[in-house]
């Protein structure tokens, strides 16, 4: 591919991400997130809209999230919002599908296209454990994964491979079963959000430390922040 195209491309690139903060921070009111009765309006019609039109509404949801997470955008709101609309079992299967497919291709991009650039500035912090990753690469990335990569922000990891050269189809695989438990857990949270919505005319903290559709996916992702750390 001749540098021509490859600008090009870049520049598309580009040009999709500045779209997609300029429509974030341009459209969306952010004050309406705090108002109990203004989001319970909106997602009683946003779920009775998507049981008219199920096959459609994945098919969004699934393109949507897949353009997110390549534009370098948060795994956690995906999840989150997943489980609210399509439930714990199917909204966890499509955001790790989204997510995976997603991440996929931002890494193939960034190998292609910054690899160099993402070379010079992490491959001296995480030296010491190229040899140790080359021995494995499915299973340690899998483990990264399955940390929630370490606390860093999901768009690093994604392309944090490209510094040991990971294989294609082992970074798929190794992110679509990493990342099942930790989203499923994030996905279940939303799940409980909104059964919690459905049930109650207002809110309160103790409504919702007391849901345990709330606090067992909490306790789970305490869980695995534990794990992790003697893991790690």
């Amino acid at each position: 591919m001749n540098n021509n195209l490859k600008l090009i491309l870049a520049s598309i690139y580009i040009l999709c991400l500045g779209v997609l903060l300029v429509f974030v921070f341009n459209y969306l009111d952010f004050k309406d997130l705090t108002d109990y009765h203004y989001i319970k309006k909106n997602s009683e019609e946003l779920l009775s809209f998507r049981d008219e039109n199920l096959f459609m509404f994945i098919s969004v949801f699934l393109i949507f999230s897949i353009l997110w997470i390549f534009l370098l955008g948060f795994g956690g709101p995906i999840a989150i919002l997943s489980g609210f609309i399509f439930g714990q079992w199917l909204g966890t299967l499509l955001s790790v599908v989204s997510l995976t497919v997603g991440s996929t291709l931002l890494y193939f991009f960034a190998q292609y296209y910054f690899r160099d650039l993402i070379i010079s500035h992490l491959e001296n912090k995480i030296k010491k454990y190229k040899n140790l990753f080359k021995k494995n690469e499915l299973f340690y990335f899998m483990i990264f994964r399955f940390m929630g990569g370490g606390g860093l922000p999901f768009g690093i990891q994604n392309v944090l491979p490209v510094v040991f050269d990971m294989k294609i189809k082992n970074y798929f695989y190794a992110t679509f079963f990493g990342l099942f438990p930790s989203i499923f857990i994030v996905n279940s949270l939303g799940s409980g959000f909104e059964k919690l919505i459905e049930k109650n005319e207002s809110l309160s903290y103790l409504s919702i430390i007391s849901n345990p559709g709330i606090y067992w996916p909490i306790a789970g992702f305490i869980f695995i922040l534990v794990v992790s750390f003697f893991i790690k």
